[in-house]
């Protein structure tokens, strides 16, 4: 029997390919478990529709995320630290301060998650934070940190 795996099959196959089973390894497994459909014209139609849908999904999300990315370059968030001995800042900024003042300043939802930050900042002054927006977009937002 072919089969047309709707997940990965260890040992077996990827999505989406058409693979030849057993009868009884495509009823008692593969089947029941919704890892594969039966290979059928209509079952195959129905998959290169999927598939012609996922595509324009992500290729809308792709330019969603390039319009974002464009836009945050212009775009800078201000934030206030106390100061501690010397003039340095006292404490630091992370990645949740930041989202926060994107939401409250700019009317953004971004995710604390999409900011890359290897540490926290602890300095005054601008600091350019990359924004995973999509696998294939990061984008660039200012982030200014001023003395309270």
């Amino acid at each position: 029997m072919q089969v047309v795996l709707l997940e990965d099959v260890k040992s077996l196959g990827k999505k989406g390919e058409i693979v030849k089973v057993n009868d009884g390894y495509a009823h008692n497994f593969i089947l029941p478990k919704k890892l594969g459909v039966e290979a059928t014209p209509k079952n195959l139609n129905d998959l290169k529709l999927q598939k012609a849908n996922a595509a324009k999904v992500a290729a809308q999300q792709l330019a969603e995320a390039k319009e974002l990315a464009e836009k945050l370059e212009n775009l800078s968030v201000t934030l206030k630290m106390k100061a501690g001995e010397g003039g340095r800042a006292f404490g630091s900024v992370s990645g949740k301060e930041i989202a926060k003042a994107i939401s409250d300043q700019l009317g953004l939802e971004i995710d604390k998650k999409k900011l890359i930050l290897p540490d926290p900042i602890k300095t005054f002054g601008n600091h350019e934070v990359p924004v995973k927006l999509h696998r294939d977009v990061t984008g660039k937002l200012t982030v200014k940190v001023q003395e309270a």
